[in-house]
């Protein structure tokens, strides 16, 4: 079979341990330049909570319509076009790239005229904030851009080059940091403060840094189409198929994989749609869309934060175990899966531990013109670890050829979520802790954990895993360790210090003395810290210092 990897052009697949260090820097850079992002907004003159309401409740609106032409299709196309060129069929693996991006491109131009067209009634009636009418204008044209460069990001994360990704992303984000900051400031200047249109201004952003991300896709691929038609040329195995029965197998594989974002898209706007309609019933609309921007502005930032850590590894997992079971190969597949587990095992406990003690001081840090919020903060990082590991055990799935069962577990997770916030939200929380936006947030947590649950236990009829206890427990106790120290560390310097220096060092020491534990405790393998980005040199270094013999 001709090899289509080995040349030396632009095209060249990397390796996993390339694709992990390349998405781990890229998420992590995006994720830093949208807490920033979300920084400036907040302590913003006239944004604040209510202009993260404002744009929060449309933006989840748009993401929601995103998920119908867009979210599902990356991994989608990424896992058959993996398949394709595992068996050296690279014309079948372009022709499914070319069909998809003319199909859902144009189901994603169908979709942004209809959130044009009824933004208004979307605002007013679904959502009750009529404010975000405005925000949904200028979101709209973004969900086409968005439908086409998710199909070029699939076919190249598929190519196991996934730096034209994560490139795009990066470009993206650094586009709508500045132009957003523009905007803001020329806005303020111009409207007097007006949180409506600042909000929209924010939209505006989003936007045009999508059309950024589709421009730089756009000419990354121009570069190599030669290369690539160099590459059609010499596609082996290839069979004929028509175009309608093309379709057919994307829908078959899009549709599964769509159908647990779309529920997730759902899942998100059961709070835009619950709490302030809630909420009113004990509180103004005014405090009520206040209470909602808190929690969908800057706690649901946060969480998500590291999360940003976690993507590397849940990328590169399905077209790794799509390889493999195309070629029969499971026990490489099956290591990056339970390394890629324990990873996120050893970043989300710290994670929630650390805003669960440092919640209010993290808040102050970030936030000084809007810091309340804390209680939710400490509640909704209860999630984190069951975020992450959900996410690795859906990419595990998709690749496995099991796209429904995600699909099965988040719709029951979002049924509970919704059963919960119905309940919750609209108890005023004056007189129980558990009540208002605090009730959401528990009502996420739950549907978090129901829907690892049942994910889990469907993935271990299908392939064992084995992280080990005793690394879950060794987990455990360095978060344990890091926790103490961190409690210590904050209330003597405190006293010393001034508190956002305090806080910066707390966290700094605590980080680094939980990763020396995790290398005390010999967490990692020799083949899994080699696996890691500068892994051999790290290990020689850890022989010296005689922590591994």
């Amino acid at each position: 079979m001709i090899n289509l990897n080995n040349n030396k052009g632009r095209l060249k697949k990397s390796s996993f341990k390339k694709n992990i260090f390349i998405l781990f820097i890229s998420h992590v850079f995006i994720k830093i330049l949208g807490v920033i992002n979300k920084i400036y907004l907040t302590n913003k003159e006239g944004f604040g909570d209510e202009g993260n309401a404002i744009y929060s409740s449309a933006f989840q609106i748009y993401a929601l319509f995103l998920t119908i032409t867009s979210i599902g299709i990356p991994n989608a196309v990424s896992k058959l076009v993996s398949e394709k060129l595992a068996i050296g069929d690279t014309r079948g693996a372009h022709k499914i790239f070319k069909i998809t991006i003319l199909a859902f491109g144009s189901l994603g131009f169908i979709v942004s005229v209809f959130v044009f067209l009824f933004a208004s009634t979307i605002a007013n009636n679904w959502i009750q904030i009529p404010e975000a009418e405005l925000c949904l204008l200028a979101l709209s044209p973004s969900i086409f851009f968005v439908s086409i460069t998710s199909v070029i990001k699939g076919y190249f994360n598929g190519r196991e080059n996934l730096s034209v990704g994560a490139n795009s992303q990066t470009t993206e984000q650094i586009f709508r940091t500045a132009i957003t900051i523009i905007l803001i400031e020329f806005i303020a200047q111009t409207t007097g403060l007006d949180t409506k249109i600042m909000a929209a201004g924010a939209a505006v952003a989003s936007t045009l840094a999508e059309i950024s991300c589709f421009i730089y896709l756009y000419r990354y691929y121009k570069s190599v189409q030669k290369e690539i038609a160099n590459e059609i040329k010499l596609s082996v195995n290839y069979k004929y198929m028509g175009r309608r029965k093309t379709i057919k197998e994307i829908l078959f594989v899009s549709i599964p994989m769509s159908i647990a974002p779309v529920i997730g898209g759902i899942n998100k706007n059961i709070d835009s749609m619950t709490i302030v309609r809630n909420l009113k019933k004990f509180m103004s609309e005014t405090d009520a869309k206040l209470q909602y921007g808190i929690l969908s502005g800057k706690i649901d930032t946060l969480v998500a934060f590291p999360l940003s850590f976690n993507a590397a590894f849940t990328s590169t997992l399905i077209p790794a175990v799509s390889a493999a079971k195309a070629s029969g190969n499971f026990e490489i597949a099956k290591r990056k899966i339970e390394f890629s587990m324990l990873i996120s095992i050893l970043i989300g406990l710290p994670c929630t531990m650390g805003m669960i003690i440092l919640a209010e001081p993290i808040l102050k840090l970030l936030f000084p013109n809007q810091p309340s919020g804390a209680f939710l903060l400490q509640i909704s990082s209860v999630s984190i670890t069951f975020i992450m590991l959900n996410q690795n055990v859906s990419a595990i799935l998709h690749g496995l050829g099991k796209t429904i069962i995600p699909a099965i577990s988040l719709i029951i997770g979002s049924f509970i979520k919704l059963t919960l916030n119905t309940i919750l939200v609209q108890i005023n929380p004056n007189i129980y802790w558990f009540g208002g936006t605090a009730g959401a947030a528990i009502a996420t947590v739950a549907c978090n954990v129901i829907t690892l649950l049942i994910s889990i236990n469907i993935l271990k009829r299908n392939i064992f895993i084995n992280i080990g206890m005793k690394k879950i427990i060794k987990s455990i106790v360095a978060t344990i360790m890091m926790s103490i120290t961190m409690i210590f560390i904050y209330k003597n310097l405190l006293s010393i210090i001034s508190e956002k220096m305090c806080i910066i060092l707390t966290i700094l020491i605590a980080i680094t003395v939980y990763v020396i534990v995790i290398l005390i405790l010999n967490i990692f393998s020799e083949q899994e810290i080699k696996v890691l980005p500068f892994g051999n040199s790290i290990y020689k270094i850890l022989k010296l210092l005689k922590i591994y013999k």
